[in-house]
């Protein structure tokens, strides 16, 4: 898993060109779960890669630092964002004084982690009434064209597949959510956006590519504008610890 993670770190410019942000109705659901609004809250944003969701944060009045243990994502969170604090670390063994923050956040990160580790860690690091945050965003596969892709997509990668999504066990959860939102973009976006998730990553350029020629081909049947309707689904766990 170690090695899965930090591939992304060759592909970090390809992963903040072209992988999708957040709604701010995420957000506001966090807000809403946890009990308290982020602005004034100090925030850790763990495994923050190129710092998308970082940004958010921010941008909703927190005191954020990034944790992050790629070199090439620490490298592209710092050019994206020079004025946010970036400290070097993972989920398992958070560089951060116990009991100084109001939220920890994983976006697409926490499976990345031991819970037997990052939970201990989360306890320690948040201050009494904190709230873990945890959330993925997937397209959405109860819409047919993401299902049809899905199914190609399973079929070749095969054994690589996409990463376990580990457990919430020992968690006080205060709230589950799912955030529908969508995005639209050209279709050389969508491949990108795809070429950028691990599995792709780590069976190499050219069978991705080979992979995305086809694809290309089959989206441009069902989309001949070029510009493809991302519809997405948040996973949204929120938790005291």
């Amino acid at each position: 898993m170690t090695s899965r993670a930090r591939s992304f770190d060759a592909a970090a410019a390809l992963y903040q060109a072209s992988r999708p942000a957040y709604p701010a109705a995420l957000f506001d659901a966090v807000e809403e779960l946890a009990g308290r609004p982020f602005a004034g809250a100090r925030v850790a944003d763990v495994g923050a890669g190129t710092g998308i969701a970082t940004a958010l944060l921010r941008a909703r009045g927190a005191e954020v630092v990034a944790v992050e243990p790629g070199d090439g994502m620490a490298a592209e969170f710092r050019r994206a964002h020079p004025d946010i604090p970036i400290v070097r670390g993972d989920g398992d063994r958070l560089p951060l004084a116990s009991g100084a923050f109001d939220f920890l956040t994983y976006a697409q990160a926490w499976h990345w982690t031991d819970p037997a580790r990052s939970v201990p860690e989360a306890r320690r690091v948040l201050r009494p009434g904190g709230a873990l945050a945890l959330w993925w965003n997937d397209l959405d596969p109860s819409v047919p064209w993401v299902a049809e892709q899905d199914s190609r997509i399973r079929a070749f990668l095969g054994e690589i597949g996409l990463p376990p999504r580990e457990t919430t066990d020992g968690l006080d959860i205060t709230g589950r959510r799912q955030v529908r939102w969508s995005r639209r973009i050209p279709l050389e976006a969508h491949l990108a956006n795809q070429a950028s998730h691990s599995a792709f990553l780590l069976v190499g350029e050219d069978r991705t590519r080979e992979f995305m020629d086809a694809e290309r081909e089959r989206l441009l049947a069902r989309f001949p504008d070029g510009s493809v309707e991302e519809p997405y689904v948040v996973s949204l766990t929120v938790a005291r610890v």
